[in-house]
């Protein structure tokens, strides 16, 4: 990496950003499965619930941040229903950890990978998956071989998308696991904290910066290894 690049940025602010990316990347990753599977449900099934489960997928698109970082506190905190059962009998906190962090950030991007994968599963003729099945191919191998491929490009896009979401999420992240510097402090937490200190406001805006060029770059990303996916896929 340029020295120029790695002195523009002071050690306080790398730390930021390397923590966003991979409180982002597992955010992500994590969520990716369960992603799909939801998405698969919510395009092709009916079942009871299905608008509820909808909702709660969606909620925390329509939900203030803070409400949802207050929730998952009380869920998940050290005192929380599930988070006290976790650490009386596994040993796992998650509150105050950036491993909270990224349980934050991925509920809050969840909505947008789900979205986008929906979408690309409705987009996929349902007879091309009824004629695998009538060659004796169960459920699961008529989704690996025929879906999956189709979707491929809707999953990409998802993913990178939440990634990118990950990265600026704030509300709900400071609310569950606070502003530690080096442990939860991301870039958002990181431009407000500069931001409350006098002199802090070159920094934020560096940080601001760096924020928007990873956005971009994640959406120009998304867009290209999509189309490429989708010329591969519509060429085999």
């Amino acid at each position: 990496m340029p020295e120029a690049i790695t002195t523009w940025l002071g050690p306080d602010e790398w730390q930021a950003v390397w923590l966003s990316l991979r409180v982002a990347f597992w955010a992500t990753l994590v969520s990716l499965p369960l992603g799909i599977f939801v998405a698969y449900a919510l395009a092709r099934w009916e079942f009871p619930g299905k608008q509820v489960l909808n909702g709660l997928v969606h909620m925390p698109l329509i939900l203030p941040p803070v409400v949802t970082g207050y929730l998952l506190l009380i869920t998940l905190g050290r005192r929380g229903s599930v988070g006290q059962f976790l650490e009386e009998w596994f040993g796992i906190v998650v509150a105050f950890r950036w491993t909270g962090a990224a349980i934050a950030a991925g509920v809050m991007a969840f909505p947008l990978m789900v979205r986008a994968i929906r979408l690309a599963v409705e987009a996929v003729d349902p007879k091309l998956e009824a004629a695998a099945a009538t060659l004796g191919a169960s459920k699961p191998w008529v989704f690996a071989t025929v879906t999956l491929p189709l979707i491929l490009p809707g999953v990409i896009a998802g993913a990178i998308l939440a990634f990118a979401k990950a990265i600026g999420e704030f509300g709900a992240t400071i609310t569950f696991v606070s502003n530690i510097p080096g442990e939860t402090r991301t870039i958002p937490s990181a431009i407000y904290a500069f931001l409350q200190v006098p002199g802090g406001q070159e920094a934020a805006g560096r940080l601001v910066i760096v924020a928007i060029i990873i956005a971009m770059a994640a959406l120009i990303l998304s867009e290209f290894i999509a189309r490429r996916v989708a010329k591969r896929v519509s060429g085999s």
